[in-house]
């Protein structure tokens, strides 16, 4: 029982210089702090406008705008807790390296848990969505819609959603190429869609009203609470940055930047089209069937009278969707790749290609597993659960820089959270409250999962984990993935 005590909660060693011992080897650091922050902005804006804005009013109603700025608040706590954390910390895995840090490796188990949860349920359910203004658009430009057969799985009387399938080959295609040029191609998809939804804003605040927000809060707290865990899953972009400390230029310094830098712009563009969005029409009128999908574009083919800035919305949104469906499965494919690295995933998952130095067999499990549940399982009611991963994800940042402080100060931090302790506090405190306004079901499926991770971890995974073998856990012999 001791033995198995002291394996729960050994701690990964942190490099002097910084970063986990052995980190990076196999992985080319290209990424600049541009490409980084525009990943930050590429796995966020767009699920929390384009989809998640038609599930959050109606339970906020107008409020929904406090919504946003609650989950704003929440993740701008967090954002100055993993700015630290990556600096410190700078290596590929996210929230799942930075607990194996600092709290041991059962809670880096179960922060893994969240993260495979939140990462792959959102690319799955975000490719979806992708699906709807695709076939928006093919209906738009060309007559016709896609078949009703082929958009949704067997259990929305389809067969399989095909373009959220082909949506998921290729990115996987893109990010087998190497991270450099998925970063390029992100970073114009990104510029695309901030354009599109400023153009959205222009022509939505010509048929603005402020009688639209007279019944400000028709739901009251709880309302407003409830849409914030709905909204705040969309914030995973945060993570999804840090989870390319082994590919960034300089990452003491980049990381944290670009972590700020895509927060701030992300917050002002949500806030600017829900103002914008609100101010079209009743509150109400945000649950109407026929704004389910492609709920923007409908808003203004109703403002205008015309199909056309639908159409140009709806190729918008396909651009902007595919950047999000990009950046989140990059991110879980590294942190599957730092799993592998460390044993207690196989370790043929940290196998890194010589030439395009992508963890390729990571890459391929990801793009399988996303694409099985985009084609064949209905995804809306999950918004919530990975909500709950992302904000247990945060919380064990926020904790995690109290106890890097406190364990090794010692450790060069390229950033300082301000106010310190008191800013991961309020983020805990944050994070916790908007866990409040979470379903009942939501719990008990985020155990159930966690569960099974754990038990895959008791079974497997401690006996495999490289820090039972010591001399590839030392800083000073350790390797990453095989390079092959």
């Amino acid at each position: 029982m001791h033995h198995l005590s002291s394996q729960l909660w050994r701690r990964k060693p942190v490099a002097p210089g910084g970063g986990h011992s052995g980190a990076g080897e196999g992985l080319a650091r290209n990424l600049s702090t541009f490409q980084l922050t525009m990943f930050g902005v590429g796995a966020t804006v767009g699920t929390g406008v384009f989809f998640v804005m038609h599930e959050a009013v109606p339970d906020a109603g107008p409020a929904v705008i406090l919504s946003f700025l609650l989950a704003g608040f929440a993740a701008g706590l967090s954002a100055l807790c993993y700015a630290e954390m990556a600096s410190a910390v700078p290596v590929s895995g996210s929230t799942y390296s930075y607990a194996y840090a600092t709290m041991g490796e059962v809670v880096a188990v179960g922060v893994a848990a969240c993260l495979l949860l939140e990462y792959g349920v959102s690319t799955a359910a975000v490719a979806v969505g992708w699906s709807d203004y695709l076939n928006l658009l093919v209906s738009n430009v060309f007559g016709f819609g896609i078949p009703e057969v082929l958009t949704g799985g067997p259990f929305e009387g389809g067969v399989v959603n095909l373009p959220a399938v082909v949506l998921v080959g290729l990115c996987t295609l893109l990010l087998l190429r190497g991270v450099s040029e998925s970063a390029t191609v992100n970073a114009v998809m990104v510029l695309v869609k901030l354009a599109v939804l400023l153009l959205f804003a222009a022509v939505a605040f010509t048929a603005f009203s402020a009688d639209n927000f007279a019944d400000f809060a028709p739901n009251g707290a709880h309302g407003v609470t409830a849409a914030a865990g709905t909204i705040f899953f969309t914030f995973i972009g945060l993570d999804a940055v840090s989870t390319a400390g082994d590919e960034v230029k300089d990452p003491q310094k980049t990381l944290p930047r670009a972590i700020i830098a895509a927060l701030l712009i992300v917050v002002t563009i949500y806030l600017l089209v829900a103002v914008a969005a609100l101010g079209t029409q009743p509150w109400t009128a945000f649950s109407d069937p026929d704004q389910a999908e492609a709920g923007l574009a409908r808003i203004l083919e109703n403002v205008t009278g015309a199909t056309w800035p639908g159409t140009l919305l709806a190729v918008g949104a396909v651009i902007s969707i595919f950047s999000v469906t990009l950046v989140v499965m990059y991110g879980q494919t590294r942190i599957l790749f730092a799993i592998g690295r460390d044993g207690l995933a196989p370790r043929s998952l940290a196998t890194v290609h010589p030439r395009s130095r992508v963890p390729v067999r990571a890459v391929v499990t990801v793009a399988i597993a996303v694409a099985l549940l985009a084609g064949f399982l209905p995804l809306d009611a999950l918004w919530d659960l990975v909500s709950i991963g992302t904000l247990v994800a945060f919380i064990t940042v926020s904790v995690g820089v109290i106890v890097l402080r406190r364990s090794r100060p010692d450790l060069p931090r390229g950033f300082r959270v301000p106010g310190y302790p008191v800013v991961p506090v309020l983020s805990v405190i944050a994070c916790l409250y908007i866990l409040s306004g979470l379903h009942w079901t939501t719990y008990a499926w985020f155990v159930a999962w966690l569960a099974v991770v754990l038990g895959f971890y008791l079974v497997w995974g401690r006996h495999h984990a490289v820090l039972n073998r010591p001399a590839e856990a030392d800083p000073a012999t350790a390797g990453a993935g095989d390079v092959r």
